[in-house]
């Protein structure tokens, strides 16, 4: 189906059996969820996915049960994460076969290429997939910066479809804008900078606290996109101590022990990620449990 990229789309858990096999069942029940809530799209298998610990089977194992089940009704977009650009373009290929829709696409992993090396790689990318682009901007996690002017360069690849910014500026929104005018569609990328890069000019949200709180999510993007700031600010300060854990190296821990203390799924992760224990852990949960207890609409 053609992507529309407008509104919330899921970085959506992946789940595990407790020996930590791939759990598809789990996923598509967890993908109902989000479905039944309203999301306009799906990312599966990207960083809160677990991409990288998913190994080429359980990647099109999942994709294709994904793609089947949700029979178009909303997009389904699939992380692309590896460690070299053949590896990227062979899963790119494999996702357009297995249907996708689209392919949220990050810089090669490990290495940390310069801007002539990371315009390449998402060229050669996009190419092999020949879907819609979605260009996943993370500097702090990965430690490669597409900047602005790397983007007036790649503006003449027509798949290069959508930026993801994660850069934890919300001034590259406007940046892209002044250079680049219309032609990207740019989605927010850090859920507690949402609020902030919806007022400059993103018209979506790759979310990760979506995952435990989708009516909730729902809520605060139907306020903002009907322009209901003052509601929709109301929403953001309750919800933000929950946003900020999608900003921590532990993220993937901490949004599946919210999804699971929402009765999504479960909080198992595959090695090296371990389940939270001690004060961490019970911080985390204080700051779960009091959003629970005090959500909108309680």
């Amino acid at each position: 189906m053609t992507v529309s990229w407008r509104g919330v789309f899921p970085a959506v858990c992946t789940q595990f059996h407790a020996d930590e096999s791939l759990n598809v069942p789990g996923t598509l029940a967890h993908v109902d969820a989000l479905l039944a809530a309203g999301v306009h799209g799906l990312v599966m298998m990207g960083s809160v996915g677990e991409n990288t610990t998913l190994d080429p089977a359980e990647k099109k194992a999942l994709l294709a049960a994904t793609v089947d089940h949700v029979g178009g009704r909303v997009p389904v977009l699939t992380g692309v994460a590896e460690y070299t650009t053949v590896g990227a373009c062979r899963w790119a290929a494999d996702a357009a076969r297995l249907g996708a829709d689209g392919l949220m696409v990050l810089p090669p992993m490990v290495y940390k290429s310069d801007a002539r090396e990371t315009i390449v790689h998402f060229r050669t990318v996009a190419s092999a997939g020949g879907l819609p682009v979605m260009v996943y901007n993370n500097p702090p996690a990965y430690k490669v910066d597409i900047t602005p002017e790397m983007f007036v360069e790649m503006a003449d690849e027509p798949l290069f479809a959508c930026i993801k910014e994660s850069s934890d500026n919300p001034r590259r929104i406007t940046d892209i804008i002044n250079l680049t005018g219309d032609r990207y569609v740019l989605f927010a990328g850090v859920d507690d900078l949402f609020l902030e890069c919806l007022i400059l000019g993103a018209v979506g949200w790759v979310s990760g606290l979506v995952n435990a709180f989708p009516a909730e999510n729902r809520l605060i993007w139907d306020l903002a996109a009907a322009g209901k700031w003052k509601e929709a600010r109301d929403v953001y300060r309750w919800y933000t101590p929950l946003l900020h854990l999608d900003t921590h190296i532990k993220l993937v821990q901490y949004i599946k022990l919210a999804s699971a203390e929402c009765g999504y799924g479960t909080e198992l992760c595959r090695a090296p990620r371990l389940p939270l224990v001690g004060v961490e852990r019970e911080e985390v949960l204080g700051i779960i449990r009091k959003a629970i207890a005090t959500r909108p609409g309680r």
